[in-house]
């Protein structure tokens, strides 16, 4: 029996697995099954396509060794402010600006000769000729030729034809490195006019190719180079006659003066124009108009005029042009120049003027002047001459040095006024000062209180009266100014030189130039030995028959009065070393020294 029911249970058994590989899965359980050993979650969302087809796998991969290209920096432009502020800075004024003297170059040359680079046009040089040892490259294409050059470290002097593109060519040579450059004062205009030599019929050697390009920024030179290049044929530089149009049109430039503060207060300058002086210039680059306004640069001469163009055309004010030969050009057209006295004219026209009798008065007619209607009687001699030698009763006493400074002590323009020293020197200066400044009837007593007392007038001894102050006349404050610099400066022998020492510096090796200026008639009976006869109304109407400005000359007359205009005329123009012989050929032949008959 047992054995029927164990049977029954194992077919039991198998009937239950047939039926269970038949039945559908069964769900999961509440517990989970242990975890793998890597979970992977399950993606509750499905995954899109991929929208870019996957390359096939033929396409070969680059290798992966192979080096990225470095991005490219931009290479900054050249800072032409603060390289300007450095060329400018190395040629100070105490050096002239970078330039050299005519005759300072002609020493060099014949002593330890620089490289001579002359930057003017073929044409130029066929006309006009070259300095001997001279390379020709013109500015335009200076700096496709910086291999002709030598080291930047070697002199260099540049010259044009009156030193504008000289100005140019250093400052662009100086820009890129070159530290030894300057310009020739003047150009060859300069040099000719100091008598030396030039050489034409032939032209300069050509280049050669000296040094590599100097080591200087490719782009620095690029830029000098694009700007020499476009030069027009003005070489942005304007004559006097063409700026004078330019001013008396509606649309005048703006003037800038480069040159110092002392220049614009003693030589005057330009109306309107604006004082910005070189050394100081790239520190007050605010001061100028905005970069598209007409400018025009001057200095003196016009060498600063040039580096300061340079700089700033460079910096992108494009409409700049720099004044051909400077002020001094534009006083030689005889255009208008403001707190300045041409005193070439001025004293031409004074000394050609003379009447006759120079604007002196005797003694015996002062006399009677004086017992008459007393005129206003004015001695310009020091107090220690007075105290010794007296006065002339009713006379104000006023030193020369100081008669300037004390015009309000003298009577209205139109009244007479009669001045006298010791011999006339000094006063014929005082009268042609006076006169100047619009004091029409002034006359200077011929031989002074020596003159006086010769003709047996009388003195008194004492002090005379102080003079009384007034209202200050109007005078022209400039011409006031230089005829006032004039008289303050003058030293204790007046710029007079009395016969006795002028006979020894005859006698020594370095005996001064003599220049009579008597008449043709008043030389001819008797003259000394050497002199000159330049009449006083023509000294002035031929300045080449004068000697050199730094020759030591003495003037003389029949007196001294003419010999001391003469002098003052000629120191005030610029001669340096000029005397008048005390009391003239009267004194000469007083002191029984010899005469030429």
């Amino acid at each position: 029996m047992f054995r029927k029911v164990q049977l029954t249970f194992v077919w039991l058994i198998v009937i239950s697995l047939l039926l269970g590989a038949c039945a559908p899965a069964a769900a999961p359980t509440a517990t989970p099954l242990p975890p793998t050993a890597t979970a992977v979650p399950a993606t509750a969302t499905a995954v899109p396509p991929t929208a870019t087809p996957v390359p096939p796998t033929d396409t070969p991969v680059p290798p992966t060794d192979t080096p990225v290209p470095p991005t490219e920096t931009p290479i900054p432009a050249p800072d032409l402010e603060a390289l300007f502020t450095t060329v400018i800075a190395s040629v100070p004024a105490d050096k002239g600006y970078g330039t050299i003297k005519v005759a300072d170059l002609n020493t060099a040359l014949a002593e330890k000769a620089p490289f001579l680079l002359d930057v003017r046009e073929a044409a130029e040089i066929e006309k006009d000729g070259y300095i001997e040892g001279a390379v020709n490259i013109p500015i335009r294409d200076l700096f496709k030729n910086l291999d002709k050059l030598p080291a930047a470290d070697q002199a260099i002097v540049v010259y044009c034809a009156s030193g504008h593109r000289g100005g140019i060519a250093l400052a662009a040579l100086k820009l890129v490195g070159y530290s030894d450059v300057r310009s020739l004062g003047g150009g060859l205009g300069a040099w000719k006019k100091a008598g030396l030599a030039v050489t034409t019929g032939k032209t300069p050697a050509a280049p050669e190719v000296l040094t590599a390009s100097v080591a200087a920024d490719p782009a620095l030179v690029t830029l000098v180079d694009e700007f020499l290049s476009a030069m027009p044929d003005s070489f942005f530089a304007i004559k006097s006659d063409g700026l004078n149009e330019a001013l008396a049109s509606g649309s005048a430039p703006v003037l800038v003066d480069v040159r110092s503060a002392a220049e614009w207060e003693k030589d005057g300058y330009l109306e309107g124009a604006i004082n910005l002086p070189l050394p100081d210039l790239m520190t007050n680059l605010d001061k100028l108009p905005s970069q598209d306004t007409p400018i025009v640069i001057y200095c003196g001469s016009g060498h600063r005029g040039a580096v300061a163009l340079t700089a700033l055309r460079m910096m992108g004010w494009s409409n700049v042009s720099n004044l051909a030969g400077g002020l001094t050009a534009w006083k030689a057209a005889k255009f208008p120049v403001v707190g300045w006295i041409d005193w070439t004219t001025t004293w031409t026209d004074f000394l050609t003027g003379l009447p006759e009798g120079f604007y002196t008065i005797k003694a015996a007619d002062l006399n009677t002047l004086l017992a008459e209607k007393a005129p206003f009687l004015l001695d310009v001699r020091e107090a220690s001459e007075i105290e010794s030698k007296g006065f002339i009763a009713g006379a104000v006493n006023i030193p020369v040095r100081d008669l300037l400074k004390n015009l309000d002590k003298l009577p209205a323009k139109d009244q007479t006024v009669i001045i006298y020293c010791g011999s006339g020197h000094r006063g014929a200066m005082a009268m042609a000062a006076l006169r100047f400044l619009g004091w029409s009837d002034v006359s200077n007593l011929a031989g002074g209180l020596g003159g006086w007392v010769k003709a047996e007038l009388p003195v008194e001894m004492g002090v005379p009266a102080a003079p009384v102050a007034g209202a200050a006349p109007e005078v022209d404050a400039t011409m006031l100014r230089d005829l006032d610099a004039f008289f303050a400066a003058l030293p204790d022998n007046f710029y007079s030189v009395s016969a006795a020492d002028l006979n020894t510096e005859l006698a020594s090796g370095t005996a001064p130039v003599i220049i009579d200026v008597r008449s043709a008639e008043e030389f001819a009976t008797g003259y000394i030995q050497g002199a000159t006869n330049l009449p006083i109304t023509a000294l002035l109407t031929d300045l080449t028959l004068l000697p050199a400005k730094d020759a030591n000359i003495v003037a003389l007359c029949q007196s001294g009065h003419r010999g001391a205009l003469s002098m003052m005329a000629l120191r005030m123009m610029g001669w340096s070393n000029v005397r008048n012989l005390g009391g003239g050929m009267n004194a000469w032949v007083a002191a029984e020294l010899p005469v030429v008959k």
